[in-house]
């Protein structure tokens, strides 16, 4: 019923959006005299971001076609090196280039798509063979794929670091920082030759006992089964993965923004001044934020409640309690994995000693492969986008993966 009355109420602002972009579109003809004059410029500018609001939105491109590398601009191509049921294997091949430090960046499995990190990839291409994990929406894959849990989502890390070969370097971003430290912890005790040289954790939820934030606090105050009785719904059949239990990316996107509700609000407010001002420049970088923003996709129901009650709930890895396939993570067991917590000064999603909480972990980890970072004035979302990730973030960790380099 849920995801039902979604689906409907989408087709419905659909609707409406398309007769308000049209509408705007009329209004700011040329050979429109209200274009011009009365209250044309600001019917036309309010109904345009409207028609932005509530248009319907699928997967966004990378878009990323071309890098600098030593002042010379060479082609980006995008290419698939492995394909699993739940997710890709993406690399952003540079053309004509050879070598380059290896390094996979793990992007979140949290109701956005990869192509969040464009940003994070795009920094980073210049002097690195970059590669990505591209997650599916849990809608689109067929039930007879079978399920997707947080081991699975381990497993994956694995497979896609084997696909890789030895000498890669590990970067996550946010959410992953948990599942990325348990294949670190595995591969090391199994001492797997395609471990990763280094493993940057960024904005990550290692220990969610150390200055809780309004998400764990949701998370932590309701029972176990309050998650799986309001929030997971069944994909319509609409959807190649009908049937399926998810965790609805429209869900977690309405969670987001009623987070900061205000400041959303503001942007849509000066969006519309910028358009009413004629400043289709400045309108055009909020849309292009929302447009990302408001991209989501859906997780199994398995791997949200796993992550609820493992990360948020139990706390089993920083308690020693996270078993893998029946195997016990030890973190005592990365002995020659370079690790690299940073954290957001102002991150309200991941308190400030979440990450950092990794390093105190690995008791066995020589303190010289310990490196820690608090980026002062960063929130969330700026820790992996935006110039403070561009100028005070990036060389950071470029500075780490070439300490650590062959």
């Amino acid at each position: 019923m849920l995801y039902d009355a979604y689906e409907l109420q989408k087709s419905w602002l659909a609707g409406a959006s398309a007769f308000a972009n049209a509408s705007a579109g009329f209004l700011n003809n040329p050979a429109n005299p209200m274009a011009y004059f009365g209250g044309g410029p600001l019917i036309a500018s309010a109904l345009e971001v409207f028609a932005h609001a509530a248009a319907p939105r699928g997967k966004p491109e990378f878009g990323l076609t071309s890098t600098t590398v030593e002042g010379r601009k060479v082609l980006v191509e995008e290419e698939i090196v492995l394909r699993k049921p739940f997710g890709q294997l993406k690399r952003f091949r540079r053309e004509g280039v050879e070598g380059g430090q290896k390094l996979l960046i793990v992007a979140p499995m949290s109701g956005h798509y990869a192509t969040l990190l464009r940003g994070t990839v795009e920094r980073m291409l210049p002097r690195h063979d970059v590669y990505i994990t591209d997650w599916r929406d849990a809608k689109l894959v067929p039930l007879e794929e079978g399920s997707f849990d947080l081991d699975d989502y381990v497993d994956y890390l694995i497979e896609f670091l084997e696909a890789i070969g030895p000498g890669a370097h590990m970067l996550a971003v946010c959410q992953p920082s948990v599942p990325c430290y348990v294949a670190a912890c595995l591969m090391s005790a199994g001492k797997h030759p395609c471990r990763p040289r280094t493993l940057t954790m960024m904005g990550g939820p290692v220990d969610t006992r150390e200055a809780p934030t309004a998400v764990n606090t949701l998370a932590t105050q309701r029972p176990h089964a309050w998650f799986q009785q309001n929030v997971i719904a069944t994909v319509p059949f609409s959807y190649p993965g009908a049937g399926r239990k998810v965790y609805p990316g429209f869900l977690q996107l309405a969670g987001f923004m009623s987070m900061n509700l205000g400041d959303h609000l503001m942007s849509h407010w000066e969006m519309f001044k910028h358009l009413v001002q004629g400043d289709g420049e400045s309108a055009d970088r909020t849309k292009e934020f929302y447009d990302e923003y408001r991209s989501v996709c859906d997780m199994t129901a398995e791997f949200y409640l796993q992550t609820i009650d493992l990360v948020f709930q139990r706390h089993a890895l920083p308690k020693g309690e996270w078993v893998h396939r029946g195997v016990r993570v030890d973190p005592a067991a990365i002995t020659d994995i370079g690790l690299l917590a940073i954290e957001g000064e102002r991150d309200d999603i991941s308190g400030i000693g979440q990450t950092k909480a990794a390093l105190k972990l690995a008791t066995k980890l020589p303190k010289a492969e310990k490196k820690y970072l608090l980026a002062e004035g960063v929130g969330h979302y700026g820790i992996f986008n935006g110039s403070k990730w561009r100028d005070r973030i990036a060389p950071v960790v470029e500075d780490w993966i070439a300490q650590h380099a062959a």
